[in-house]
């Protein structure tokens, strides 16, 4: 396999189909720039950018180019995110009035020996919280304002181990997340989903829960309860749990991004849903600096 130092010696020898950039997201918009601009189709690994004006730029440019870029939040390939977000279109839910959330793990003490890590941008609310908010963008509509505190006294670190959010959504629905990398339970989407196998599991709990007018769900089980009819806090439920043929959304995500590069589909994700969920995203860490109510950029 031909290894290369930048992106630019590669394509003078060799011109891919389609390429992924992988690479410190610093060197997403360039690697992506040149790649666009020679007309290889990117799948960018989340987040586009690591400031908002760049990814902005970047999806000018894939606005002028007719070449398509998927962007990686994989988890919008989940056969259960894709089976709520039917169930909700079917209306099944009602109104959504409240979203609860939380990302809670332990990341073990060899994992930061990496410096990033341990540095502002490293922390669990842009690598962690950044999937859950496309997510909820995803589910709920999007975000309207957010507001946030964090923490770092249990590892000492510069960045955040801890966060709590509220979130606003235009839609009208409130919500909550919560996110930590210091703290063992299961709650979080890696441990409750068995998507991917390098994390333990415990399918018997769930990561979020959706609520509404007519009914609730939680995820990832896809367990749910309704009441048809009238609606009152003394009468039973129905419930039941949608069906899903499991498989790994990051095989899904490539074999999607196959289609892209063969003009077989658009993206799913692409750099306009990028921008708006780093926007989110971004906007949870401004509110942790400054603590206000702060509404995300809209560019």
């Amino acid at each position: 396999m031909p290894h290369y130092t930048n992106v630019t010696r590669m394509l003078l020898e060799h011109r891919p189909q389609g390429a992924i950039v992988a690479t410190p997201t610093q060197d997403h918009v360039p690697t992506a720039t040149t790649l666009l601009e020679a007309g290889v189709p990117a799948l960018v690994e989340k987040p586009l950018a690591d400031d908002l004006s760049e990814a902005a730029r970047l999806v000018r440019i894939a606005g002028r180019s007719a070449t398509p870029v998927l962007v990686g939040y994989h988890r919008r390939h989940s056969a259960a995110i894709q089976a709520a977000r039917q169930y909700i279109a079917l209306g099944h839910l009602g109104k959504i009035v409240s979203v609860t959330g939380a990302s809670l793990f332990h990341k073990p003490d060899p994992y930061f020996d990496v410096a990033w890590r341990t540095s502002p941008g490293g922390g669990p609310i842009l690598i962690n919280l950044a999937h859950e908010i496309d997510s909820l963008r995803a589910l709920v509509g999007e975000i309207a304002a957010v507001q946030a505190v964090a923490s770092h006294r249990v590892r000492g670190h510069p960045v955040e181990d801890t966060a709590a959010v509220i979130l606003e959504f235009e839609t009208g629905a409130l919500g909550t997340l919560v996110v930590s990398d210091c703290a063992v339970t299961p709650f979080s989407w890696e441990q409750t989903a068995g998507e991917n196998p390098l994390y333990a599991r415990d399918d018997s709990r769930d990561s979020l829960v959706l609520a509404g007018t007519h009914g609730s769900l939680a995820l990832p089980s896809l367990r749910w309860w309704r009441q048809n009819g009238e609606r009152s806090w003394a009468l039973p439920f129905q419930k039941g749990r949608l069906s899903i043929q499991p498989a790994d959304p990051l095989v899904r995500q490539l074999d999607h991004f196959l289609d892209v590069v063969e003009h077989r589909a658009a993206p799913l994700v692409p750099a306009t849903e990028g921008l708006r969920s780093l926007a989110a995203t971004l906007a949870v860490q401004q509110a942790v600096n400054t603590g206000s109510r702060v509404v995300p950029l809209r560019l």
